[in-house]
């Protein structure tokens, strides 16, 4: 069963056979561990066996841990790491044959990075999400991660004005574990008392972490200020230029060809379909569509083509460059800024 971070406690009063904690944010994999960890130790698992799928880890191990008598006379959580979060096909019949042979005095907690749509789909994570529970410990973004600092910022009783949640969701979205220490922090310091953004400013940095794929997001729905946040941050955390001019060139592509098929009479939805483009990215694709028309987007993949040969022929990382690419995908930006070359 899928239960999100934020309904996780809701759900541990009575402890499952096993859990699935696979994500990419760190913070909300510490937390929802210690929240499992201390309902465990309430409901009498008071031991904690811990192991790890590395090279030469033997799944014997954990059928033997399975069946083990604990030292304590206690119940016991085994927490078993799965660091590709991939078993493989004898970790897969394991785990398969452990939750065939349910154990009362045993929890099984597995932890991993973010799970793909395939992995989801095999047999040994669907035999165990029946069973138990599946947290999806993904970074919030946009909305989500608004929701999630308001609900913080209620567990530590801060009094914030509009502003001031306006700047910290603007500090540290992407970057949950910095967003919590900067509230405590501001617990200390503040207290009940309402506090302003004039007055944060004074307290704390930008500590906002983001991704490619997050600024062409943010591209597509011409959130200009936005992705100069962005860019200014990932140059910052030495992103590599490449990796950005690729992330960009990818989407101008992928444009080029969905309005050169609606040039020719292709319906949208099917182009889709035919493109594989989530239903979440679709909005951002029709906005961008009938924002930019295809002479905008080949001048722009003009662009993207002498950031990449002056990047590849002489090695050189225009990052100006690039936030001038970025600029052109507003319209109106886009017909001040055509008629200038890139030095």
């Amino acid at each position: 069963m899928r239960v999100y971070p934020d309904q996780f406690a809701r759900q541990i009063t009575v402890l499952k056979p096993c859990y699935l904690l696979f994500g990419d944010d760190p913070w909300l994999l510490d937390t929802t561990k210690s929240q499992l960890l201390a309902a465990a130790r309430a409901q009498g698992f008071e031991e904690r066996v811990q192991l790890e799928q590395e090279n030469s880890f033997n799944w014997q191990d954990l059928y033997n841990e399975w069946h083990a008598m604990s030292l304590f006379a206690s119940r016991r959580i085994i927490e078993l790491q799965l660091p590709q979060a991939k078993p493989g096909s004898d970790g897969s019949a394991m785990l398969q044959a452990l939750l065939a042979q349910p154990n009362p005095d045993t929890v099984l907690l597995l932890t991993g990075p973010k799970l793909a749509q395939e992995q989801q789909h095999s047999k040994w994570f669907k035999l165990l999400d029946s069973k138990g529970i599946f947290v999806p410990c993904t970074t919030p973004e946009g909305p989500q991660f608004q929701r999630w600092l308001d609900s913080q910022i209620q567990h530590y009783q801060l009094q914030l004005q509009a502003d001031a949640r306006a700047m910290l969701a603007n500090l540290y979205e992407g970057n949950l574990l910095a967003a919590d220490q900067a509230l405590q922090l501001l617990q200390l310091l503040a207290g009940q008392r309402q506090v302003n953004a004039a007055e944060l400013s004074h307290y704390f940095e930008d500590q906002s972490r983001f991704s490619v794929f997050q600024l062409t997001d943010a591209l597509l729905a011409n959130q200009q200020d936005k992705a100069q946040h962005m860019l200014v941050q990932l140059k910052a955390e030495d992103t590599a230029l490449p990796i950005v001019h690729w992330a960009l060139q990818k989407e101008l592509t992928q444009l080029w060809q969905l309005q050169s098929a609606l040039s020719a009479g292709h319906n949208l939805n099917q182009l889709f379909g035919q493109y594989r483009i989530w239903d979440k990215r679709k909005p951002l694709y029709q906005q961008a569509l009938k924002r930019l028309s295809l002479a905008a987007i080949e001048n722009m993949l003009g662009v993207s083509s002498q950031l990449e040969l002056a990047l590849k022929q002489q090695g050189r990382e225009d990052w100006i460059g690039i936030s001038h690419l970025c600029l052109m995908f507003d319209a109106e930006a886009h017909r001040q800024l055509q008629q200038f070359e890139l030095s």
